[in-house]
């Protein structure tokens, strides 16, 4: 293990114990514990809040802020890509957050990751703006429970107007889909994000509801899955 690697995995065990020795740091890092003592001085003279002594233990005094830097190179490669696919396909807010999510990141990359930075990308060749449009809007209703009112054109062309609660957006086969509780049909329901016509927020929020969150929808699709399983058994077994 490299040694920044020790120290971030330091930093980290710190952040989740109330208190932790030099010995079980050294035996969770396979190191000696004068190894430790030196990792936990270095760190504190670079400003890692840590309080303590050996033979007692050691913790942090306040949550710490870990600099990209203490990132694996596999890490920030996996970041990098990520954040690339973001500013192409997460729409305009996302995007522009992306972008400079991405000088942070690049600005601290070895130079044999920053070579690599055009082998894997996210190109917007040919994207239709409109297909993105109402993102964020969908986004932020999500995220602060608002109701939203939508016209939507289904896949045979008819339009229907919904009023929602937006629980989450997905991105599935190429696609950003919304999941919801639809008010209409008193049930969840799926919304393509590019066959959505107009959208508007309400500045009404709604409360947690049992049966109505996205945890329930999650539930719903696993029993479905559960079920579907013995069937695709079957019809294997009669394949065979």
């Amino acid at each position: 293990m490299r040694r920044a690697d020790r120290l971030f995995q330091i930093v980290q065990i710190l952040r989740h114990r109330r208190l932790t020795t030099a010995a079980q740091l050294a035996e969770r890092l396979e190191v000696s514990s004068r190894t430790i003592y030196r990792d936990i001085q270095d760190l504190c003279l670079s400003g890692i809040p840590i309080e303590g002594e050996a033979g007692v233990g050691y913790l942090l005094r306040q949550e710490v802020n870990v600099p990209p830097l203490m990132f694996t190179e596999a890490e920030l490669e996996a970041i990098q890509v990520g954040i690339r696919m973001v500013q192409t396909w997460g729409g305009k807010a996302l995007g522009q957050a992306a972008a400079q999510a991405l000088i942070k990141v690049e600005a601290v990359l070895p130079e044999r990751l920053s070579k690599l930075q055009s082998l894997m990308f996210s190109p917007d060749f040919y994207l239709d703006e409109a297909e993105f449009q109402f993102l964020d809007p969908l986004r932020i209703a999500a995220r602060e429970r608002r109701f939203c009112r939508i016209h939507y054109k289904d896949a045979s062309g008819a339009v229907t107007e919904r009023r929602l609660r937006p629980l989450a957006i997905y991105f599935w086969r190429g696609t950003w889909t919304l999941v919801g509780w639809c008010e209409l049909r008193e049930d969840f329901r799926n919304f393509r994000a590019d066959r959505i016509l107009s959208l508007v927020e309400e500045q009404a929020r709604f409360e947690p509801s049992p049966g109505k969150e996205l945890a329930d929808f999650l539930a719903c699709m696993e029993a479905r899955e559960q079920e579907r399983e013995p069937e695709q058994d079957k019809a294997r077994d009669r394949e065979e």
